[in-house]
């Protein structure tokens, strides 16, 4: 393989790509207005985690000298890149809640004030209500060159420039709108049939004379930045979770790496702002009137319409059987989340903690619900006098606090809790029931983490089996969890760092030596990021061989389609009510078809600086079971996008038939289970 001759996207472009097909579900006319409400929220919350985490990195990098993989001017194109194509996406953005949310909500005779001052039937309680609830908790402060004033992320404030009545000296003056005390949108009095809000911005625009007597106010306008809050944390140190608690505090003083301006601002006004506080051009973000629009999410809606979700599936298997040991002892259980009921995770380890032949229950945690009832049943069986060891991965970023608080409450339960591997997360997501006296053991095996509250939003696949090859090798994997070994041999399991990378290259060239005999070679891949340069070095080389790829990738792709490397490959993203999370790999091999069901994607943390891993499906009827459902996505023509060779995502549509998967699976699920498997 020549490597120079191939292309790739770059990730964080290619972020913003899936970013931007979120943006397009807020813009579809066909969902219910607060669906499209809550898009707009996803995307603009997705983009807050994106500036503090990524572009503060690239900053970092930059002011470092930090070039690793390209040069100094090739970082700074990258930033321009980025803030060029956010830019685009503002403005969309801008558009879509101005011509389209606004004027539907407005349909629904929900009205928000928006660029205008209340109306006469209103401006008695605006008033009212500014100066009981709002007034008391404002402290403006004067904007000066030289005087250093803090500005804190992802708050939200307003500047105000006006003119002393007397003297007509101007003044520019910061006012942090008091969200911790205050509602974002404000509930006034319903009108001639009409429910009226108002953001709390323009409820402290309109009193602004009163804030500032004496004073002629001649513009307001809103500001917010985003700061580095990615952490580096030496878990090497025996006192990790001390340093943990201690660097995620300074998150909210971290490195500027975004400063979002409202776009009405006068360019001289932007100026001093920006030479007082030290902003540079490459910092600058411009945004509109209305900023901090994921919290559109918390807007009221008093019609109650909203997207309806389906509600999970029993397993009338799993039911009927009444023992969810007995049950799998008969057979593997594949359980799908969320159209299943997340409650089956619960019972088994609820029956584990009560049943007398149950010895010990390991379970690995990634990212932990609050008030967890996961984290109940552990306490519970430990306090049952079972030996229970839980893996907390301390470094999940933005719940390392919750990790930590979770972790000491076992502990304290009488919980064993191993922390975070040096240099290492570990992202795989398993559990295993050991019992005494020669019983059955069970493992459960899951590409998304034991977490109850994202199971109702996050589409997953579990594995619960008692076959003892799958139990012994993720014993195997605690082990090494464990630092009891450390060179262990997985024959069944794909582990990153051990076998996962070999093995994935094996099965790829084995589809290409099909080709090469006159067979045909094909491969499905679902995952949510595709960007180690290894694997499409891999999938480019086996197109070129005649193997017919499918790629189903939810997020970053950096994979380029169209080209004559890569004629063969097709890439899917889908974005609809369910978050797809489950990672599938499909492998024809000659017809035997190959199938593991994994936690990790193919990016360069997951493969080589993760402990992740991948389990096979062994069973007939669970694997056509788990490749019909990958089908079925291949056939989505309502949400499903082909992105093209420059990033777009170009809609798969067919109105004579029409194909919404996560629908069609539902109804898969259901019909596959009132069949009676």
């Amino acid at each position: 393989m020549e490597e120079m001759k191939y292309k790739y996207f770059k990730r964080d472009v290619s972020w913003l790509s899936f970013n931007y097909r979120v943006l397009l579900e807020a813009d579809d006319p066909s969902l219910p207005v607060y669906e499209r409400i809550r898009f707009l929220s996803i995307y603009a919350s997705n983009l807050e985690e994106f500036y503090e985490v990524r572009v503060s990195e690239h900053r970092g990098d930059i002011m470092k000298k930090n070039y690793i993989d390209e040069s100094a001017e090739t970082s700074e194109e990258r930033l321009e890149n980025i803030t060029r194509e956010v830019n685009r996406q503002q403005r969309d953005f801008y558009r879509i809640f101005s011509e389209g949310i606004l004027p539907e909500l407005q349909r629904q005779q929900i009205f928000l004030y928006r660029d205008s001052e209340p109306e006469a039937f209103h401006r008695d309680f605006v008033r009212s209500f500014f100066n009981e609830e709002v007034f008391p908790f404002l402290s403006p402060v004067t904007i000066q060159k030289g005087v250093k004033t803090f500005i804190r992320d992802r708050r939200l404030y307003l500047t105000v420039n006006m003119r002393n009545r007397q003297t007509a000296e101007p003044y520019y003056v910061l006012i942090k709108i008091p969200f911790s005390k205050v509602p974002r949108f404000v509930s006034l009095p319903s009108h001639a049939g009409m429910y009226y809000y108002m953001f709390v911005d323009d409820i402290i625009r309109a009193n602004l004379p009163a804030v500032f007597p004496g004073y002629h106010v001649e513009g307001c306008y809103s500001i917010k930045i985003s700061r580095d809050s990615d952490i580096y944390i030496d878990d090497g140190k025996p006192e990790i979770v001390n340093e943990i608690r201690t660097k995620v505090g300074k998150r909210k003083i971290g490195a500027l790496s975004r400063f979002m301006y409202d776009r009405a601002m006068p360019e001289e006004m932007l100026a001093y702002i920006c030479g007082s506080f030290g902003i540079g051009a490459d910092d600058l973000i411009v945004g509109g009137r209305y900023m901090n629009l994921q919290d559109l999410i918390r807007l009221p809606n008093p019609a109650g319409v909203v997207q309806k979700t389906p509600p999970p599936m029993r397993v009338p298997y799993l039911d009927e059987t009444g023992s969810i040991f007995r049950a799998v002892m008969q057979r593997d259980v594949l359980l799908h989340f969320p159209y299943q009921s997340f409650d089956y995770l619960l019972r088994f380890l609820m029956e584990a903690s009560f049943d007398p032949e149950v010895e010990e229950i390991k379970i690995t945690q990634y990212r932990v619900a609050e008030n967890s009832a996961v984290i109940n049943s552990l306490v519970s069986a430990a306090r049952n006098g079972k030996k229970v060891t839980v893996f907390v991965e301390l470094k999940a970023r933005f719940d390392e606090e919750n990790n930590v608080s979770t972790a000491e409450r076992m502990e304290q339960a009488g919980i064993r809790i191993i922390y975070s591997i040096p240099g290492l997360k570990v992202h795989a997501k398993v559990a295993v029931i050991l019992r005494n006296g020669g019983h059955a053991d069970f493992a459960y095996l899951s590409t998304g983490n034991f977490n109850e509250k994202t199971a109702r939003i996050y589409s997953d696949m579990a594995l619960l089996t008692s076959r003892k090859d799958l139990i012994e090798e993720v014993n195997l994997l605690f082990s090494v969890l464990e630092r009891r070994t450390e060179n262990p041999v997985f024959k069944h399991l794909l582990v990153a760092r051990f076998n996962m990378t070999q093995e994935i290259m094996r099965m790829i060239a084995r589809e290409i030596a099909h080709v090469r005999q006159g067979g045909r070679g094909y491969i499905i891949l679902k995952m949510n990021g595709l960007h180690d340069k290894q694997m499409i070095d891999a999938l480019y080389h086996a197109s070129e061989n005649g193997v017919e790829i499918d790629l189903i990738v939810r997020g970053i792709c950096c994979l380029v389609p169209g080209q004559p490397y890569s004629k063969n490959i097709r890439i899917t993203r889908i974005v609809d009510m369910f978050l797809e999370h489950a990672r599938v790999w499909y492998f024809y091999n000659g017809g035997a078809e190959d199938l593991y069901l994994t936690s990790a994607d193919w990016l360069r943390r997951n493969l080589n600086r993760r402990i992740e891993s991948a389990f096979p499906v062994l069973c007939p009827k669970i694997k056509k079971e788990v490749t019909d459902i990958l089908k079925i996505q291949l056939q989505d023509n309502v949400k499903a996008c082909m992105l093209d060779e420059h990033l777009n995502n170009v809609f798969k549509r067919n109105s004579a038939h029409p194909v919404r998967a996560q629908q069609a699976i539902y109804d898969y699920i259901k019909a596959m289970d009132s069949s009676g498997f």
